[in-house]
């Protein structure tokens, strides 16, 4: 997935500024695709060079100047053009994989640091997943249907899912080594 159509997406939605864009990717899609406020920037420069977008400039007497990002019928036609795109697949590189292969070089406690640590790590995420349904709910105002609502409440099921089966694994590794399992040199 590209920043570009993330943007675009939003801005389907409606106009935002770069500061409420960020705003809305942290509170909506975060859990899959992050995104800085500079790489928002750069990424409204381009789609706007590219004619995907317009800006509205919104005079302000006290504070700086707020530009507001439109869509423009050429970023609607872009957007359409990806969303019916089946995408490659985004590969399966996993450093923390690359450490399980390794890990017969580790002790049993060193081992069992890093899956604890890993599964630490998971619990949080998952704790975190736990307030995303409120802060997706408080952007609903901005959806066009219920259908929609629902496919960014699926993005969030998969996040879930998945963290949730890394977790069980990591705890299942975690269990066989504290009961012996590991083969001895």
């Amino acid at each position: 997935m590209s920043l570009d159509h993330a943007i675009l997406g939003f801005l389907n939605y409606r106009p935002y500024s770069g500061y409420d864009l960020k705003r809305f990717f942290d509170t909506s899609v975060r859990h899959f695709w992050p995104a800085d406020q500079s790489q928002i920037y750069r990424t409204l420069t381009r789609i706007t060079e590219k004619g995907w977008t317009e800006i509205e400039v919104i005079r302000q007497d006290s504070r700086p100047d707020r530009k507001l990002y439109h869509i423009t019928p050429a970023g609607q036609e872009e957007l359409r053009r990806w969303l019916t795109t089946p995408l490659p697949s985004e590969g399966t590189r996993a450093a923390d994989m690359i450490q399980v292969f390794f890990a017969a070089q580790l002790s049993d406690e060193e081992i069992l640091g890093i899956f604890e640590h890993y599964a630490a790590l998971m619990r949080a995420g998952l704790e975190q997943y736990a307030h995303i349904p409120r802060e997706i709910e408080a952007y609903q105002e901005y959806t066009t249907s219920p259908r929609e609502f629902f496919f960014w409440m699926l993005t969030l099921d998969v996040g879930i899912h998945n963290l949730q089966a890394s977790l069980q694994f990591i705890e299942n590794l975690i269990e066989r080594i504290r009961n012996g399992e590991l083969p001895r040199e």
